[in-house]
């Protein structure tokens, strides 16, 4: 019995050694740091619908060329029904017999739930000035709401694209003011009621973008919600403002 006990505690002890340096070696192995070095090339596809505003002359004075308005819609006009953008901004001045005396590229975003495609927008942007009589020293960009906050992104993205911006009640990107071409005229509308996208969003920018020795107009709507944007676009010059722009670089 005695030589039976040692044996079944010898036994116990080897495998008890044996679940130690297990346990040991796998601890050993989580804790060490590896490093690797790769990287990976990625496509990604968006397909965007768009309207794409012509002035009335366009066809006729076939050597001349025309400034561009790019606008970017609000969340609401998201997805794949490309006739809810005549809701709203010049997609819908256009639909009610309004003339532009520029092109107007009106894109929809496909993801009713995702932020505006930028790099997209931009690469869409690039081609239709490729195929069309377009002064790149006169390409104007427009948005409300969350494309407002999308056009604040490009101009601090493609700062030496655009002679000149118009948000309306649009999210901001007040870290990177600084990166927005000095030398672009910018005009901001928003309404001080506004509880989907606070008014101190574009009071704050403002301010900075003031204190930095931007041109920026303000236009405040005190009793005025979201819908900043009805007010916004009947805005008396707006339009002709736009026209009168050129761009100039900041580093000139």
């Amino acid at each position: 019995m005695f030589l039976k006990n040692n044996v079944l505690k010898s036994t116990l002890n080897v495998i008890l050694k044996i679940f130690l340096f297990v346990v040991i070696q796998s601890c050993a192995s989580q804790t060490g740091i590896n490093l690797i070095d790769d990287e990976l090339q990625t496509n990604v596809v968006e397909n965007l619908r768009y309207y794409l505003y012509f002035p009335k002359e366009y066809s006729s004075e076939n050597t001349k060329e025309y400034g561009i308005l790019l606008f970017l819609h609000g969340g609401g006009e998201a997805g794949s029904e490309l006739n809810t953008l005549k809701s709203s901004g010049p997609p819908k001045m256009i639909a009610d017999g309004h003339e532009f005396p520029f092109l107007i590229l009106a894109p929809q975003n496909p993801n009713s739930k995702k932020w505006w495609n930028t790099r997209a927008v931009k690469q869409l942007l690039d081609s239709v000035i490729a195929d069309n009589r377009v002064d790149k020293e006169r390409v104007y960009i427009t948005g409300l709401s969350r494309g407002g906050g999308a056009a604040w992104e490009m101009a601090v993205q493609y700062p030496d694209t655009f002679a000149a911006m118009a948000v309306v009640c649009g999210m901001t990107p007040l870290p990177y003011a600084s990166w927005i071409n000095k030398e672009m005229p910018i005009w901001v509308f928003h309404g001080e009621q506004d509880e989907s996208i606070p008014f101190s969003e574009s009071e704050t920018m403002v301010e900075k973008l003031e204190a930095m020795g931007y041109d920026v107009r303000f236009t405040r709507y005190p009793q005025t919600g979201h819908n900043s944007w009805t007010k916004a676009y009947k805005t008396d010059g707006l339009f002709d403002w736009f026209n009168e722009q050129r761009l100039r670089s900041d580093k000139e």
